[in-house]
């Protein structure tokens, strides 16, 4: 399937490619081209051999046919974002609708048939890149934001932080619980001036007024009951370093009065002491609450909203960077592996299209205890759909019925019983699910599906068959 022209560049850095594609001499004379580039390249015909020896050998990249059957292509992409983050993906896929399914499928670049060598190579010098990247978030020296993810998104907030790491301004975080804002408020701190000195973290929400002062602030002995000796605040805790103060909407209206005369010049006194204090902290504020709307009502004093609101950062929800989730899921695996002490291999790609498409209203914190659900009470080598949260499970399905497919029409149309049924099983059943995308995406022609699918058309109709599904009860279908 790769025509290659006679010149091309050569690596700067030469590493190991595979080439999988069923068409095995087209494999070949394509491992044989980059050889001749500098590259250490061998040819596969199948998405069986390719993860074999995909598993022995660690890989700069992997070129696949996108239309691999059996979803080969997809189990490859999978499994190589699992187990070795660092190769990169680089998909074959021929123009047209019946690749639109491959196009899906989470790779570094994508090149279209026949391959020009100039598009080859520059699509395999991005995901070498891309993979080194995600090497180094996993695992690499500065690993403090393995699990914030590699998403545009991530990468976006992540460059802000750090041009932001050493600005003498106050930072606010915001997004949704969840999302990693105390993560984030750590890396801006490791990566500013001030590492070397103590990060200083407050859940404000988690503390009445009065010891929220003392911890803040300090007191001196005899300040109240209990106070038996002076004690530092976190304040002072901090000085040349960092603090975090999270859920800052949580402050009464007493304490927002306290806490912008200490935004305003880091000056204060030790609670019922007269000493006044002095600071040199950098302060990083979080919420997940709209603090602009809670001016409106009245319950956040302006001036500190304008004190506070002079450079924000927004973490985005896990919903909006799904092509972090397989990354992260494997490090919450990892981790949950290593404490309960269970021989997990990974995620079935089943389980991992449920971890994709579930909306994740608790975000990141949210996946953490679902992985964490499916290790310690799954039993087998991997983790299956049947071992997620019923929650993750449900909330899939929900996610999937949302996007506007032939399938939604037949829940919400008012249709019969027996039809809602079948739609809700094919809502949990990925098969089931990826055919009637591919049917749909074809206009119903079984034809055009099966091709999509990388199977022949007699094999959709055993599919379609075993799975129940009856295509004349669905409206649009022919």
């Amino acid at each position: 399937m790769i025509r290659p022209a006679a010149t091309a560049r050569h690596p700067s850095h030469p590493g190991r490619m595979l080439v999988v594609d069923d068409d095995r001499r087209a494999a070949s004379h394509a491992a044989q081209w980059l050889c001749g580039l500098g590259w250490h390249a061998g040819a596969v015909g199948s998405a069986d051999e390719a993860l074999q020896l995909l598993a022995r050998e660690r890989h700069a990249a992997c070129i696949v046919d996108g239309l691999l059957p059996g979803e080969g292509a997809r189990r490859i992409a999978t499994s190589l974002r699992l187990t070795s983050p660092g190769t990169g993906v680089v998909l074959m896929v021929p123009d047209g609708p019946a690749a639109a399914p491959a196009r899906r499928i989470d790779a570094d670049g994508v090149v279209i048939l026949p391959v020009r060598d100039a598009d080859l190579l520059d699509a395999v010098g991005a995901a070498v890149e891309a993979g080194k990247r995600r090497a180094a978030a996993v695992g690499g020296p500065r690993s403090a934001s393995r699990m914030m993810g590699t998403s545009p998104a991530m990468q976006q907030v992540l460059d802000l932080a750090a041009r932001l790491a050493d600005a003498p301004a106050t930072l606010l975080i915001t997004g949704e619980s969840g999302t990693g804002k105390s993560l984030l408020a750590r890396e801006i701190h490791r990566t500013s001036r001030r590492q070397a000195a103590r990060f200083v973290e407050v859940a404000c929400g988690c503390l009445s007024e009065t010891l929220l002062e003392s911890e803040l602030f300090g007191h001196v002995a005899g300040a109240f009951t209990g106070a038996t000796t002076d004690r530092d605040g976190k304040f002072l805790q901090a000085d040349g370093g960092t603090i975090f103060l999270d859920e800052i909407a949580t402050a009464t209206p007493a304490m927002q009065v306290k806490l912008l005369r200490v935004l305003q010049d880091l000056r204060f006194e030790p609670v019922g002491g007269t000493e006044t204090r002095t600071v040199d902290a950098r302060v990083i504020l979080a919420t997940h609450e709209d603090l602009g709307t809670l001016v409106n009502e009245g319950r956040f004093r302006a001036d500190l909203f304008w004190r506070v609101n002079v450079i924000t950062i927004e973490m985005p929800p896990l919903r909006e960077r799904t092509g972090d989730i397989p990354l992260m899921a494997a490090r919450f695996l990892q981790a949950a592996v290593e404490r309960g002490g269970r021989a997990v291999e990974g995620f079935t790609p089943e389980a991992l299209a449920v971890l994709c498409q579930h909306r994740w209203p608790g975000n990141v914190r949210e996946l953490q205890h679902a992985v964490e659900h499916a290790v310690f009470l799954g039993r087998g080598p991997a983790v299956t759909v049947g071992d997620l949260p019923a929650a993750v499970r449900s909330g899939a399905a929900t996610g999937f019925a949302g996007r506007g497919t032939g399938a939604d029409r037949i829940a919400s149309g008012g249709d019969s019983p027996e039809r809602t049924g079948l739609i809700k099983r094919s809502l949990v059943d990925p098969e089931r699910r990826l055919i009637l995308e591919a049917l749909e995406r074809a206009n119903w022609r079984r034809d055009a599906a099966a091709r999509a699918l990388g199977i022949n058309r007699t094999t959709l109709y055993k599919k379609l068959k075993r799975l129940g599904l009856n295509l004349a009860d669905i409206p649009g279908a022919r």
